[in-house]
């Protein structure tokens, strides 16, 4: 874990499983990271109709955008993930956290998960996007 930033998981809460209850910025540069959803960097959909590789391909995106700004996956402190079926996602869910622990290993920032109507790629066959914000030293 980086130590320029802090989880909070306050004893009084019901215990955080794949989440923190918040993070403490202690110092650092903030990433605003936009919504990726399972594109590659040709603008191709990944994984069509397959949640699982599409939240592996997100992860990707999200590794390469940190990557390049100079940060690592642990130094997310917040994402928000936005599905279209949180039925789907719920039953994929421990392949998701699978894949979820070879991208963050054991870095479980504050997290919301949000069914949504739609999605702007959706007619692209995308079924999730995932928006975050990261603390860079």
């Amino acid at each position: 874990m980086s130590s320029h930033i802090h989880p909070i998981n306050p004893p009084s809460l019901m215990k955080p499983v794949g989440y923190s209850h918040a993070f403490e910025v202690r110092s650092g540069r903030v990433l605003f990271i936009a919504g990726q959803v399972a594109k590659d960097g040709e603008g191709r959909t990944i994984g069509a109709g397959d949640l699982v590789a599409q939240f592996r391909q997100v992860c990707e995106n999200l590794r390469t955008v940190l990557a390049t700004a100079g940060g690592q996956l642990t130094d997310v402190v917040k994402l928000t993930i936005y599905v279209l079926d949180v039925d789907e996602y719920k039953k994929r869910g421990r392949e998701i956290g699978g894949v979820y622990r070879e991208y963050f290993g054991k870095h479980f920032p504050a997290m919301t998960l949000v069914g949504a109507r739609d999605l702007y790629d959706r007619s692209d066959g995308c079924m999730l996007e995932i928006e975050g914000w990261a603390v860079l030293p």
